[in-house]
Order: structure tokens, then C-alpha cells, then sequence
């Protein structure tokens, strides 16, 4: 009998690659890769120290973009799903004047986390500031990186924001 999957949250199987892309690259860096003599030939060991934290840097950036791609969609789903069941608690009604508007082009920031900080518990006003900002590490990584970046969040401050949010705010769908 197949065996069957079990489901794994998003933010989980996220996690799970990012680990697994970290131990691969501790292992291509490594002497134990058969092709660590051809492909390292002329370098220092220092110098392959270096590419290896340059590369596992490029992979926290990475996944904590796909992090954030996550809570952006949950956001955006749960923004559909209200204008669309129609509700009548207060974020809903206001989420419907924002469709009014704007129809499905809502902004993030804006329209959506602004209808939340002003519709919900004040509680979340701290994570959604936090929101703010690890999207402002986002558009760092978008726009080309090509200024100085003022607050760089790693994968796993990344992560467990979202693990908190994703937990916290009653999103639907």
C-alpha cells in the first residue's frame, strides 16, 4: 500500500528546504564532497570559508523572501475572503470600502495591515509594525540591494515572525 503524505504547514516545508539547502552546501564546501579537490583546487581554505558563509548567507536571504511571500499571500487570500463572505465585523466592512477602491490591487501595507491595526486588537499593532519592517527588508532584496540596508533580518527572525502572525491574526483561508 502507498504510503500517504501527511500534510506539512507551509511555513514548515519552508523551514524543512531552507535546512536542507544549508546542510548541502556545508557538505559541497566540505572535503567529504567528491569533487571538493577539482572543484577547490586553487583556493585557500579561507578563501572556501568564505564562499561557503557568502552562499549560506544568499540562502538565508532567499528563503526568508519566500517566508515573507508566504505571509503576503495569507494576507491577500484572507483580504479576498472577506470582501467575498461579506461580514459584518468591522474589518470586513472596512476591507469592502477598500475593494470599493481599489478592487483586487489592495495594498499590503496601506489598505490591508492599516484595516487590521485599526480594526483589531491593539495587540497587534506590534506585529504588524514588525511586518513594516521586515517587508522594508524585503524591498531591500527586490530593488536590487543596491543601498545601504538599515535593519537585515535572518531566516529564523524572519521565520518566527511569521510563525507568530500566521498563529495570532484569525486570517481566513
Amino acid at each position: 500500500m502507498p504510503k500517504q503524505n501527511t500534510p506539512i504547514s507551509p511555513l514548515l516545508d519552508i523551514a524543512n528546504y531552507h535546512e536542507d539547502a544549508e546542510k548541502s552546501l556545508r557538505l559541497y564546501f566540505s572535503p567529504d564532497n567528491p569533487d571538493y579537490l577539482a572543484r577547490f583546487a586553487t583556493d585557500l581554505p579561507s578563501e572556501v570559508a568564505e564562499k561557503l558563509k557568502s552562499r549560506i548567507s544568499e540562502t538565508e536571504i532567499r528563503s526568508s523572501l519566500t517566508v515573507m511571500a508566504r505571509i503576503e499571500a495569507a494576507f491577500y487570500i484572507d483580504y479576498n475572503e472577506r470582501c467575498k463572505n461579506k461580514g459584518a465585523d468591522a474589518l470586513s466592512v472596512e476591507f469592502r470600502k477598500i475593494f470599493k477602491r481599489r478592487n483586487r490591487k489592495a495594498r499590503l501595507d496601506e489598505d490591508i495591515w492599516e484595516g487590521w491595526r485599526k480594526n483589531s486588537d491593539p495587540s497587534m499593532g506590534a506585529l504588524i509594525s514588525q511586518l513594516r519592517s521586515v517587508f522594508k527588508f524585503r524591498h531591500w532584496i527586490a530593488h536590487g540591494r543596491y543601498w545601504q540596508s538599515g535593519n537585515k533580518f535572518d531566516f529564523q527572525a524572519t521565520y518566527l515572525l511569521a510563525d507568530t502572525v500566521l498563529t495570532n491574526f484569525p486570517l481566513m483561508g
